[in-house]
């Protein structure tokens, strides 16, 4: 069982729990899915700190546009970093949330050590998100394809029965293109984990369009971690990373062969491996 502190900022309660021992990483997105995701194994080498940002969090108050900023989502990381006394630490983004962290470290640098980036596009935008559909249709398997058809169909009713957790709908359907077992239903992680859907439709649908990742690394110097999985649909191609080589000196970038959209539950052992290792080389 997790057990749960908080952090108020700007009003939000946002939620943290903290699990393991050793050099700090901090965590953004939902601190109920994300500690379902990791090793147990991690937790004896490192303290995972999984913080909630705003749009995981019920609102104290009726929203308005200027609560929905990218800048006012890395100012409540900050506030949260003072708060836990945060001094050296890694900061980790998932899927969407790389582009809140590597925002973040661009911002508030001082106290962040290295920065880990899983399974992102480098860009939000429409135009990627449909390469990213070609790209399924083109190469995905049949049986696969097949597989995402039948779920698909199914989510229209999701969202009449449930609209505030569309997000969370759609994240559970699109599990052939987000899976390296395609068949694999996902629902049980996304239980109890809340989601403040005008928050997420700005940021998902606006804010990390307007960001590119690979343009924001260019003058970061940092150490940064890019993990990515083969089987990743929802950002493939992974050659889209193919502009970070070997001149980006500060950048190691791992392709996980046997994973989708989260090598750190479908390929523990190797992403652990990868991950401490990298962390290690250059403290």
């Amino acid at each position: 069982m997790n057990k749960y502190q908080s952090v108020i900022s700007d009003g939000f309660k946002l939620n943290y729990c903290i699990k393991g021992h050793g050099n700090p990483i901090l965590v953004v997105g939902s601190s109920v899915y994300y500690p379902r995701l990791f090793s147990e194994n991690l937790y004896e080498k490192f303290q995972f700190i999984f913080l909630d940002h705003r749009g995981f969090v019920k609102p104290a108050r009726a929203l308005q546009p200027e609560d929905y900023t990218l800048d006012k989502v890395l100012d409540d990381i900050e506030v949260a970093r003072q708060s836990l006394n945060l001094e050296n630490f890694i900061i980790l983004g998932h899927s969407g949330h790389a582009f809140m962290a590597l925002e973040y470290a661009r911002k508030y640098p001082r106290h962040v050590q290295k920065v880990v980036l899983l399974n992102s596009a480098p860009t939000n935008s429409e135009e990627r998100q449909r390469q990213s559909f070609s790209f399924f249709n083109e190469t995905a398997s049949s049986e696969r394809q097949r597989h995402f058809e039948k779920e698909i169909v199914l989510l229209e009713n999701d969202i009449k029965k449930d609209p505030e957790r569309r997000f969370v709908h759609m994240c559970i359907r699109m599990g052939a293109h987000s899976f390296y077992d395609y068949t694999f239903n996902a629902a049980y992680m996304w239980d109890g984990v809340y989601t403040n859907m005008p928050i997420i439709d700005y940021l998902w649908g606006e804010a990390f369009g307007e960001l590119n990742l690979i343009q924001s690394l260019a003058n970061f110097n940092k150490p940064v971690f890019i993990g990515l999985g083969r089987y990743d649909y929802l950002v493939a191609p992974v050659s889209l990373w193919d502009p970070i080589d070997n001149t980006y000196e500060n950048v190691k970038k791992v392709i996980f062969e046997h994973s989708g959209h989260n090598p750190m539950f479908e390929e523990p052992n190797s992403f652990d491996k990868k991950l401490a290792e990298w962390i290690n080389e250059s403290k």
